[in-house]
């Protein structure tokens, strides 16, 4: 099965990319979402969470304490490199499993993660594409989509891995600048992939 992988910065409109080819009907892999899920479902991993952040890691209802986890990774770089040294596993564990469930008929999945180079996810992945947008259009939709303030969404930025380096690592781009069509860029794509894709 061929594998593409999809990521981009906060606000590059990523999701957006994903939503045009599952309409082409290609199966997407929401790492980030099944991230959120696996908290709670993967047993390995909770078990991992509570021997390295404490019992307190989860409700006495099973559901994940947040505020516990978030007091001690956020600002710490060292503390959310375990984290993330014990969820990406995980979603690496489910992205397998998921990939076995898909009608070999597909002719290709798509994997989509914020962290795809950071996690070294892209691995796991054939090809890759970043979807980049212009910083004040990036700015604007995430301001305007959780209602916080600049300030507030460039220090998640800062977080992240600049487009500049991701662009290194990433074989393919698509330009969310609202200039350029989304869907003739995932079109044309798409044919790229469906003629590596059938004779892979």
């Amino acid at each position: 099965m061929y594998k593409v992988g999809i990521t981009g910065g906060i606000g590059s409109g990523k999701t957006t990319v994903c939503k045009v080819f599952e309409v082409l009907g290609i199966p997407v892999f929401y790492a980030d979402t099944v991230a959120k899920e696996i908290m709670v479902s993967d047993q390995l991993l909770v078990e991992g969470v509570i021997s390295t952040f404490g019992e307190e890691s989860y409700t006495p209802e099973g559901e994940l304490n947040k505020k516990h986890l978030a007091s001690i990774v956020f600002n710490n770089e060292a503390e959310l490199a375990k984290l993330n040294n014990l969820v990406h596993p995980a979603v690496f564990r489910a992205f397998e499993v998921w990939v076995k469930q898909i009608d070999q008929k597909v002719p290709y999945i798509v994997k989509e993660a914020a962290l795809l180079f950071e996690s070294d996810s892209y691995k796991m992945c054939d090809t890759s594409i970043l979807v980049t947008a212009p910083l004040s259009m990036k700015l604007e939709r995430v301001m305007h989509r959780d209602q916080v303030s600049t300030d507030q969404v460039k220090a998640r930025m800062d977080k992240q891995m600049s487009d500049e380096e991701k662009a290194k690592m990433a074989d393919h781009f698509v330009v969310n600048d609202e200039q350029n069509s989304i869907i003739e860029q995932v079109l044309a794509l798409h044919r790229q992939f469906l003629v590596v894709a059938k004779a892979y």
